[in-house]
């Protein structure tokens, strides 16, 4: 006779002998879960009977010496004793959950009535002061404030603010190029000549262009991503005069009412006469110390007249219009603003930096 292991012991496969044998297993696993104490033990009788190793499951594998008529009954009885198992064994694990809970509710209160731990807000990063003050100065002042594209084409980055293809001045932005027409842009000089030819009927002109640019640096004083404003003013009769009047109130308005600027001649392609401008040393007060090599200057603006063939090739009338651009790197004057010494802390995220900023809210 064919013999089936189960339980530890020898069956013979019978079928009345294995309905004896999965009714003894049955009633074992009852009277067991009777007796458990907790939820380990409950698990054990779980594994015991109904795992891939236990007892209920030994039988289903043991059915193979049993006819085609003996297996579909022997198959029914042992699902409906694992299904009686089964929903037993859920019905005490759901009682000691609530057990578990009802402890936890009894002996982790919380005391409501204690003050709440203080959220820490975040604060406005100092670039972006910077650049929503320079905005808010220069629309008071009727400025309007523009974007454009930061890939740019060589036509618009240097051509048409007269620096053809083999300008030497063109050395001086060491740049990253896409294609032999397409770069990062190296200065928002570009949108300046976007907005004067897209200005056809050619009005005055007078905007601000805020953005990044992209230069092959990468220093305690410079990034090979940083951000820039540059201004442009086109009209009848613009001089100098209104340049350097500008940029004392633009200078006066970021860096305190105390802040002087010098004008030393310098050479831009795209302006002619062209101009650095320096302002007095935020930390000395122009008295002389190592930042500004006791000089008691900082350098921090490049300016100058628009040259007449920059408005020429944007359409415009030397003959009738004048006007004015200049330029300087936001990052360089949150530095000189908030006294930051190395410009990779403004890209860095560091919060131990950050959070300098949080008392300005």
């Amino acid at each position: 006779m064919l013999s089936l292991f189960v339980g530890g012991v020898f069956l013979r496969k019978d079928d009345n002998l294995m309905k004896e044998q999965i009714e003894q297993i049955r009633k074992n696993a009852v009277e067991e879960l009777q007796n458990v104490k907790d939820a380990k033990e409950l698990n054990d009788i779980r594994v015991k009977y109904l795992g891939k190793k236990g007892e209920l499951t030994a039988v289903l594998r043991g059915m193979g010496g049993l006819t085609p008529e003996e297996r579909p009954i022997i198959g029914s009885l042992v699902n409906v004793v694992r299904d009686e198992l089964e929903s037993a064994i859920t019905e005490k694990e759901n009682k000691y959950k609530e057990e578990e809970l009802r402890r936890k509710l009894e002996t982790e209160k919380i005391d409501i009535t204690l003050p709440a731990s203080k959220v820490k807000r975040g604060s406005k990063h100092p670039l972006n002061r910077i650049i929503e003050e320079v905005e808010d100065l220069f629309v008071s002042m009727g400025y309007d404030v523009v974007d454009g594209p930061e890939l740019e084409t060589d036509e618009y980055c240097f051509e048409r603010l007269n620096l053809p293809k083999g300008h030497p001045a063109r050395d001086m932005q060491d740049s990253f190029y896409v294609t032999p027409e397409y770069l990062l842009r190296t200065q928002t000089s570009a949108v300046q000549a976007r907005v004067m030819m897209a200005n056809e009927e050619k009005t005055p002109i007078r905007v601000i262009c805020p953005g990044k640019t992209y230069r092959r640096d990468d220093d305690a004083r410079h990034s090979h991503q940083f951000a820039q404003v540059e201004g442009l003013v086109i009209d009848e009769g613009i001089s100098l005069a209104d340049l350097k009047g500008t940029l004392e109130i633009f200078m006066k308005k970021m860096l305190g009412e105390n802040t002087n600027i010098r004008f030393r001649p310098s050479y831009f392609p795209f302006t002619e006469p062209s101009y650095e401008v320096d302002v007095t040393c935020f930390k000395c007060q122009g008295k002389g110390c190592s930042l500004c090599s006791n000089t008691g200057w900082i350098e921090l603006l490049g300016s100058g007249m628009v040259h007449p063939n920059v408005l020429k090739m944007n359409g415009y009338d030397p003959e009738k219009y004048t006007g004015f651009a200049f330029g300087t790197g936001l990052d360089r004057l949150a530095m000189f603003k908030y006294g930051i010494t190395d410009i990779r802390l403004l890209y860095q995220n560091d919060v131990r930096f950050l959070t300098q900023f949080d008392r300005m809210d």
